[in-house]
């Protein structure tokens, strides 16, 4: 049985550098992956230390 991960939007927080790595760090062209963070933060009630960022990346994509 799988236990919770302590750090529950590691995932996403990952796929989001690997999509900026790829784009050259465009935030734009990562919107969707954006997007699944703060999914994934509002879901665990921003208890990750991943959350911390993004409302910084949603600043930039909102441009």
């Amino acid at each position: 049985m799988a236990q919770p991960s302590k750090e529950p939007c590691k995932k996403q927080a990952c796929d989001i550098q690997a999509c900026l790595s790829k784009n050259n760090f465009d935030s734009q062209r990562c919107r969707r992956v954006i997007e699944l963070l703060q999914f994934c933060c509002e879901e665990c009630d921003y208890k990750s230390t991943h959350c911390g960022s993004v409302a910084g990346l949603l600043k930039q994509i909102k441009k």
